[in-house]
């Protein structure tokens, strides 16, 4: 069975086939899989998503692109959607992210983490968006991991650093977020952290409906191709699928507490 732990099934690209696509899904041997908040109105619906379907729980959030939704009253309502849903089981994708937008960084710095302490109220992980931001995520990590004192509970999801930036990570108590970018050719840094960090630290997501790994490369993505992601986790750690299979599903039941 796989566990995927990081995807957006609310997105409005399966408003024509949510249900059956997730009916697909389960079918295929997944076992669980967690639905991310990006905003206010996706973790509402995500949480919707986790009532409705056994097999899926849910992480709210507010993602860096949406910076300025960040405030007392968001926080009060991420808050609140915690407390009437035991099926949220992180808080996520929040970070950094400066592809398209430096300017509001200190914004988004507060933004996560005023999200991270949101999480350490109620001793939920945190899933980390970072996007060419990686000395300026990493620090924020390191402060937060000197000031706690002990391992860290969050992932940094869709991972795409240096493979020594994945170690530090890993030390700090952190999973690495695996998906399609495996297997993509130019996914060579990704290849490289995998292979330099234990199997115990890694967590499957696809990130869908985007980054459907080869053969499907630029098509919508669902939890059913991660099988792809699978093969080349098993091969370049030298294990069989089966076991990449069960470590990975044991990691997330653990990162969750599911």
């Amino acid at each position: 069975m796989i566990f995927d732990t990081h995807a957006h099934y609310d997105d409005a690209s399966f408003d024509d086939d949510r249900e059956e696509t997730l009916k697909r899904v389960f079918e295929s041997g997944i076992g669980c899989v967690v639905n991310i908040g990006a905003d206010l109105a996706s973790s509402a619906t995500t949480v919707r998503l986790a009532e409705e379907h056994e097999r899926i729980y849910a992480a709210v959030g507010i993602h860096p692109e949406s910076v300025k939704e960040v405030d007392d009253n968001a926080i009060a309502l991420l808050r609140d959607m915690i407390r009437k849903c035991d099926k949220v089981r992180a808080i996520g994708e929040i970070g950094i992210d400066l592809h398209y937008d430096k300017e509001s960084l200190e914004q988004q710095k507060t933004a996560f983490i005023r999200q991270w302490d949101l999480a350490d109220e109620f001793g939920l992980p945190v899933v980390i968006h970072s996007r060419d931001a990686a000395k300026v995520t990493f620090d924020v990590i390191k402060v937060r991991y000197e000031a706690v004192g002990k391992p860290l509970k969050a992932v940094m999801h869709c991972y795409s650093y240096e493979k020594e930036q994945a170690v530090e990570y890993v030390k700090m108590g952190l999973y690495i977020g695996v998906g399609g970018v495996l297997t993509f050719k130019n996914g060579r840094k990704l290849r490289e952290s995998v292979e330099a960090v234990p199997m115990e630290s890694i967590l499957l997501e696809t990130d869908c409906p985007y980054l459907a790994p080869e053969p499907f490369r630029g098509k919508r993505n669902d939890s059913s191709n991660i099988r792809y992601v699978v093969a080349e986790l098993a091969k370049l750690k030298g294990i069989t699928e089966e076991e990449a299979e069960d470590i990975t599903y044991a990691n997330a039941q653990r990162f969750y507490g599911i």
